[in-house]
């Protein structure tokens, strides 16, 4: 799903209280990582990471490997926290993108 600017200020806003979920530390970014933020997004769909401050990649970094690799979209980005948003492979779970689809 393609977001519209619409769609992304919806989702910001849902997530405007969320406390981030995951961290990318001094590991950096594996793949393993990346299969468990996508299962954590399966069951949630928008949810926020912090890269922390021992960390040796940027906010750049991370978006473009998230995006590369998966179907994970960047909502937003503030600092060092990074907003994600991905459809749920579980229909009892697209209660965020059941919502978004209809914007």
């Amino acid at each position: 799903m393609n977001l519209r600017g619409k769609q992304k200020r919806f989702l910001r806003a849902q997530a405007h209280n969320f406390h981030p979920m995951f961290s990318v530390g001094k590991n950096g970014l594996t793949t393993n990582w990346l299969k468990q933020l996508s299962g954590a997004l399966d069951n949630h769909e928008l949810i926020k990471i912090n890269i922390q401050q021992n960390s040796d990649v940027e906010t750049s970094d991370v978006r473009s490997f998230i995006e590369d690799q998966t179907d994970i979209q960047v909502v937003q980005i503030i600092g060092r926290v990074l907003v994600l948003f991905k459809v749920s492979q579980f229909e009892d779970k697209r209660e965020i993108s059941d919502q978004v689809r209809a914007i």
